[in-house]
C-alpha cells in the first residue's frame, strides 16, 4: 500500500491533467444556479464531459494520457471514497433517532437484495451490473457504485451503465417527491408532517445533492431530516463494502477462485477503514470547521477526477451492447424505493 503515496511519476502527469481539467469544469458547471438548483452534482457532469471527450478526443490520446486516467481511476477514487467520512458525523447519526436508522438499514438491505435477485433471476443481467445498480440505488448514488467497484473490479462499461441508470432515476426522484407531498398533503392531511416525510425522501433518493434539491423543495424542517437521514445512508457505505468485500472472497473461494490472494485471506477495503475513521475524526469536533471545509472540497475534486477518468475509459458501443435490461432494474429498484419506502 505504501506505493499508493510515492509522488506520481512524471508518465501520470499529462492523464491527471486532462482528467482534473474535465473535473475542474464539471465542478465549476455543478455551482452555477441551474445546477444547484435541480440537484446536478459534479459527478453527473463529470461523467458525461467525461464520455464525450472519450468517445471523441481521447482514443488519439490515450498513449501518453491512459497511466494518469488509470491512476485516477483506481488510486484517487480510494481516496475521494475515505473522504468522503468529512461530510458525516456520529451525532447526526443519534440525532435522527433508532426509527431513523432502522428505516435506512431496512431500505438499504432490501433494495441491494432485490437488484441482485431481480438482475439475476428476472432479467439475466450479470453478478457486477447487478450489484453495482443496486449499490447506486440503495446508497448514494454514483459515489457508491464508485467505491464499490474496487471491490467488485468490473469493466469500466458495467461502471457507467450503472451510474447512468441511478442518475437518471435519481433525477426523476427529485422532482417527483415535492408533487408527492403536495399531493398528500391534499389526499391526508396532517398525517405526514414534513420531518417524516423528509426521512421518507433521505433514505429513498439516490444521490445527496438530489437530497437536498428536494427537500428544500418541500420545506426547511423536511430539508434538515432528509440531510440527516441521507447521511445515514450514506455512514452504511464502509460496513456494506467490508461485508461484500468478505462475502465475495468467501464466494470465491468456495469456487476455488481466489485470483493470486491466500486461500484463506479475506480482503478488507482499505478506504472503507480510512472513510470510517474520517468520519469518527469529525465526530470528535477537533478539526477547524475550515479544515472540514477543505476536506469535503478535496473529496469532491478526487471523485470528480475518477468519474472523469471512467467516463474516458468508456465507449458508448460497451454501454450499448448492455441493452435496456439494466434500465429496467433501475426503474423496478425506484419504484421499489418509491412505494415500499412509502
Amino acid at each position: 500500500m505504501s506505493r499508493l503515496f510515492r509522488f506520481p511519476a512524471p508518465a501520470l502527469w499529462p492523464g491527471l491533467a486532462l482528467a482534473a481539467a474535465l473535473a475542474a469544469f464539471a465542478i465549476f458547471l455543478s455551482r452555477l444556479p441551474f445546477s444547484t438548483q435541480a440537484g446536478l452534482s459534479a459527478l453527473t457532469y463529470a461523467i458525461v464531459t467525461g464520455l464525450v471527450i472519450g468517445n471523441s478526443v481521447y482514443p488519439r490520446l490515450a498513449r501518453h494520457t491512459a497511466p494518469g486516467v488509470l491512476f485516477a481511476k483506481g488510486n484517487l477514487l480510494r481516496f475521494g471514497v475515505a473522504l468522503y467520512g468529512f461530510r458525516l458525523t456520529f451525532q447526526q447519526v443519534a440525532s435522527v433517532g433508532i426509527a431513523g436508522v432502522l428505516t435506512d438499514i431496512t431500505v438499504l438491505c432490501s433494495t441491494f437484495l432485490l437488484a441482485v435477485w431481480l438482475g439475476r433471476k428476472a432479467f439475466g443481467l450479470d453478478r457486477d451490473t447487478s450489484m453495482l445498480i443496486g449499490a447506486g440505488s440503495s446508497i448514494c448514488g454514483a459515489a457508491a457504485v464508485l467505491a464499490t467497484e474496487p471491490v467488485l473490479k468490473p469493466a469500466d462499461s458495467k461502471v457507467a451503465v450503472a451510474v447512468a441508470t441511478v442518475v437518471v432515476f435519481g433525477t426523476l426522484a427529485m422532482f417527483l417527491y415535492p408533487a408527492l407531498w403536495t399531493l398528500l398533503q391534499h389526499v391526508a392531511p396532517g398525517f405526514w408532517n414534513e420531518t417524516t416525510f423528509g426521512v421518507y425522501t433521505g433514505a429513498t433518493i439516490h444521490e445527496v445533492a438530489q437530497v437536498v434539491a428536494a427537500g428544500r423543495a418541500i420545506g426547511p424542517q423536511a430539508a434538515d431530516a432528509a440531510v440527516v437521514s441521507k447521511m445515514i445512508r450514506v455512514m452504511m457505505l464502509a460496513p456494506f463494502l467490508l461485508v461484500l468485500s468478505m462475502w465475495l472472497t468467501r464466494s470465491e473461494r468456495a469456487l476455488g477462485v481466489n485470483n493470486g490472494q491466500p486461500a484463506n485471506r479475506i480482503t478488507i477495503p482499505w478506504f472503507a477503514v480510512g472513510f470510517v475513521a474520517m468520519a469518527g475524526v469529525n465526530s470528535l469536533g477537533v478539526l477547524p470547521k475550515e479544515v472540514v471545509s477543505v476536506g469535503i472540497q478535496l473529496d469532491n475534486a478526487l471523485l470528480a477526477l475518477a468519474m472523469a477518468a471512467l467516463g474516458l475509459t468508456t465507449h458508448i458501443r460497451a454501454v450499448r451492447a448492455a441493452g435496456t435490461k439494466p434500465l429496467i432494474l433501475a426503474l423496478a429498484l425506484f419504484i421499489w424505493l418509491l412505494v415500499a419506502g412509502l
